[in-house]
């Protein structure tokens, strides 16, 4: 449900922020081309930080006055709120400084008061959110805990994030946010183009260069910008409509069609291209850890359940957020190691199943329901059977090579020992 209000705040804001920077006509196009776009579709609505941080960005955006093409227009009340979100959003995500050194030192370069920005703003309102951030942490850890540090080391000072894989320098240009625009790019960059907001332009680029230069990457890590190009989108849509509203043709009636024509093209377009993908992929696709999980939900509501193990790659399933009943359930770890070369739980399982499950039971807490993917299944079924499981049921998954392994559905096998 929260989810479902962030997402819908987002649509707010994506309006607005178009709204005060293009128009009424624009911000019409960007929300359009923000509810279209099949990541959107696929990625806004989930229960992952990165939502937050775009939702938040986006907020975040609409009240920074360097932004606006007129930013002595705006009342200086409107950068404290819009420091505020900004302080938030990086004390959620700390990666979110990338984006909002580049909007602070726009706005320190634009604005009158400097000092003012600096010691009477920036300063207080930093401390504030991180004090904040330090006793909220205290309270959960048991101890005092710098979050922000530990995140810069191992993310930047000691690239732990590679140990997830890595990718080469120019993947996001060359793939990740040419993919995730998809057949909306060649309109984001005509809108950059014509409506030269080059400094939300630059936002982009200096988002997308900074997050080129750590060797993991993923999608998610540059939603924050996503939405910025759908609105360039807009702008170039809303053009593209402008044009068919002013045009009087001279000549023959049926001439007037040949550009109302370019802009239902366009539409369907994008709509024929995104939509098909964003449907598969959020109601099809990978979809068999979820409906084991809302089965389980179920079976553990009946009394059915009590101890569950995931003999999966590691976060394959939503676990507590789904099933929503305190029972024990065990996952195959996969945290990094401080030393290299050492495989954890997850890579030793998928490298041998059998055996890492036969030394894995030594040592179990007998599970009365075991989970995980046809492919390992046909591996374990004489583990399963000595061990007097047996199949309860089984989930769609996908149609997809993981490990060189097809995992098209996903196995529950219950305890039946007496």
């Amino acid at each position: 449900m929260f989810q479902s209000i962030f997402s819908a705040v987002g649509d707010l804001y994506i309006y607005k922020l178009s709204h005060v920077l293009f128009g009424n006509h624009v911000a019409q196009w960007a929300l359009f081309s923000q509810l279209t776009n099949w990541f959107m579709f696929f990625c806004i609505n989930r229960t992952l930080s990165n939502s937050l941080e775009t939702v938040l960005t986006l907020v975040g955006l609409y009240y920074w006055p360097c932004i606006r093409v007129s930013s002595s227009k705006v009342p200086l009340v409107s950068r404290k709120w819009g420091l505020v979100v900004a302080a938030l959003t990086c004390a959620i995500r700390p990666t979110s400084a990338i984006t909002w050194v580049y909007v602070g030192l726009l706005e320190l370069l634009l604005t009158r008061h400097r000092l003012k920005f600096v010691f009477l703003e920036v300063i207080p309102i930093g401390l504030m959110m991180i004090a904040l951030s330090c006793l909220l942490d205290r309270l959960m850890y048991g101890s005092w805990v710098l979050v922000p540090l530990n995140f810069l080391k191992f993310n930047f000072l000691s690239s732990g994030g590679d140990y997830y894989g890595t990718h080469p320098w120019h993947w996001y240009f060359t793939q990740g946010f040419t993919i995730m625009l998809f057949t909306f790019l060649p309109f984001s960059i005509a809108g950059i183009i014509l409506s030269k907001q080059w400094k939300l332009f630059g936002l982009i680029s200096w988002v997308l260069g900074l997050y080129s230069v750590l060797g993991h990457k993923e999608f998610r890590f540059v939603l924050p910008v996503l939405p910025i190009a759908l609105i360039f989108s807009g702008y170039s849509l809303a053009t593209i409509g402008k044009a068919n509203s002013s045009y009087k043709p001279k000549g023959p009636p049926g001439i007037h069609r040949k550009k109302p024509l370019k802009m239902h093209l366009a539409v369907l377009f994008l709509l024929a291209s995104n939509l098909p993908m964003a449907l598969y992929l959020s109601l099809v696709h990978q979809r068999g850890t979820e409906d084991v999980m809302n089965y389980l939900s179920v079976e553990a509501l009946n009394g059915k359940v009590e101890n569950i193990l995931f003999l999966t790659p590691c976060h394959a399933a939503p676990y507590y957020s789904t099933l929503h009943r305190n029972i024990p359930m065990r996952f195959l770890d996969c945290s990094p190691s401080g030393e290299k070369g050492v495989l954890d739980e997850s890579d030793r399982f998928m490298m041998d199943p059998v055996g890492f499950a036969s030394e894995f039971a030594k040592n179990w807490s007998l599970p009365s329901h075991i989970v995980l993917f046809d492919s390992q299944e046909k591996l374990l079924e004489d583990f399963l059977a000595s061990h007097s499981f047996q199949e309860e049921r089984r989930f769609f998954h996908a149609h997809f090579k993981v490990d060189r392994d097809l995992q098209a559905s996903v196995v529950v096998y219950s305890f039946r020992g007496h």
